[in-house]
C-alpha cells in the first residue's frame, strides 16, 4: 500500500490538514466534547464546537491547545486519530506526518507536537517537524531560499506569531499571547460594563467578523442576543462598530510595537528589503478588513494580507511535503540536534 504523507498545522482553534493522497487542504475545529459521566469522547471537531457555550452540564468542552502549544496532550492524540482515521478504520502503516511548530516556544513544547504523531495509534514511519515561521514563508509565496528578508505577523485564535526571515531562515521571532480570542474577550467585557449585556464569546466573534471593524462609520449597529444584566432576561441589543473597534485597538497596539521593536533590532540588509517589500499578515484574523490600514499607520509601514491566510501555514507544508528543496527545511528531532531525547 502507497504509503501517506499528511502536513499538520495544529492551530489553538482551527486544524488545517494537508493530505498528500488526496492532494487537499481541509480544517476542522480543534476542539473535543467529553462526557462527564463516561469521562469519554462524546463529539469532536466542528460538531463539538457547535456545543460550545451550549452543551448540557453533563458533557466538557475542551480545547487541547492553549496559546499556541498542547496542553491537553490525550485529547489531542485522539482527536487527530480520529480525523485521519481512513474509512475502513484501520491505519496504513508507513504514515509520514510533517508538522508545523511554534519557534518562540521550549524544546520540550517542540518535542510534544513529535510526540503526539509518533506515539499514536496511527503507526507512524517518519515525523519531521518545521518551524512555522518558514512554512508561513513558503506558503505566502515567498523564494524562501534566496530572500534577502521578509517579516510575516500571523494573527491566530491566541496567538500572534512575528517573525524575520532571510536565506532559508528565521532571523527572529517572537509569540505573543494575543490573538482572536482576545479581541473577542475584550468585546465581552466592554459591553458587559458600557451597556450591562451579557453577550458570550461565540456572539463577539459572530459581531466581529459582520463588521469592517476599521472602515465602517460610526453610526454601524449589528443586532446580537445576549443578557439584559439589569433586568436578568435575554433580550437582543445592538452593538456599536466603535465597540469592536475599541477592543481591538489596544491589543492590535500592542502587536504594532512588538513589530517595531523587532525591527529595530533587525540587521541592516535585512531590514532594507522588509522596508521595501512590506510586512505579510497571515492567520485568521488577517482577514478583519482595514487591519492592515491600521497597522500601517501604527508602524509606518507596508503591510499585505495573503490570499486565504488562513490556511498560509498548510499551503507551505504542501509545498515542504512536495519539494525535495524545500523539503530540507524539516527536519527529525532524531537528528543529531536532538540526541538528548533519544
Amino acid at each position: 500500500m502507497t504509503r501517506n504523507v499528511y502536513g499538520l498545522d495544529l492551530g489553538t482553534y482551527q486544524l488545517k490538514i494537508y493530505d498528500k493522497k488526496e492532494d487537499r487542504i481541509w480544517m476542522e475545529k480543534n476542539v473535543v466534547a467529553i462526557s462527564e459521566d463516561t469521562n469519554e469522547m462524546f463529539a469532536y471537531g466542528d460538531v463539538a464546537y457547535s456545543m460550545f457555550e451550549r452543551a448540557p452540564e453533563h458533557i466538557r468542552i475542551e480545547f487541547p491547545m492553549k496559546e499556541g502549544v498542547i496542553s491537553q496532550f490525550y485529547d489531542m492524540q485522539i482527536l487527530l486519530t480520529r480525523l485521519l482515521k481512513p474509512d475502513d478504520g484501520l491505519f496504513s502503516r508507513g504514515t509520514e506526518y510533517v508538522v508545523a511548530v511554534p519557534t518562540d516556544v521550549t524544546e520540550v513544547e517542540k518535542k510534544a507536537f513529535y510526540d503526539l504523531a509518533i506515539y499514536s495509534s496511527a503507526k507512524a514511519k517518519k515525523v519531521n517537524i518545521v518551524e512555522r515561521a518558514l512554512a508561513d514563508a513558503v506558503g505566502l509565496g515567498l523564494d524562501i531560499m534566496s530572500s534577502p528578508g521578509a517579516a510575516i505577523v500571523n494573527i491566530g485564535g491566541e496567538t500572534t506569531d512575528i517573525s524575520i526571515v532571510a536565506s532559508g531562515g528565521i532571523v527572529m521571532n517572537r509569540l505573543l499571547k494575543i490573538g482572536g480570542v482576545t479581541f473577542d474577550n475584550a468585546l465581552v467585557t466592554l459591553v458587559r460594563h458600557n451597556q450591562d449585556f451579557a453577550i458570550g464569546r461565540l456572539t463577539a466573534e459572530a459581531v466581529r467578523k459582520k463588521m469592517n471593524v476599521f472602515w465602517d462609520d460610526e453610526g454601524r449597529k449589528v443586532t446580537a442576543a445576549g443578557i439584559d444584566l439589569a433586568e436578568g432576561g435575554p433580550r437582543q441589543q445592538e452593538i456599536p462598530v466603535h465597540a469592536v473597534r475599541a477592543a481591538m485597538r489596544e491589543p492590535l497596539k500592542q502587536c504594532a510595537d512588538a513589530v517595531l521593536l523587532m525591527l529595530e533590532r533587525t540587521p541592516p540588509e535585512v531590514l532594507s528589503s522588509i522596508r521595501r517589500s512590506g510586512i505579510y499578515l497571515t492567520g485568521g484574523v488577517a482577514r478583519t478588513p482595514g487591519i492592515t490600514d491600521y497597522l500601517e499607520g501604527k508602524t509606518g509601514l507596508m503591510f499585505h494580507t495573503v490570499k486565504e491566510p488562513e490556511y498560509c501555514v498548510a499551503k507551505g507544508l504542501r509545498e515542504i511535503i512536495r519539494s525535495p528543496e524545500l523539503g530540507r527545511l524539516a527536519y527529525s528531532m532524531k537528528d543529531e540536534n536532538y540526541r538528548w531525547m533519544r
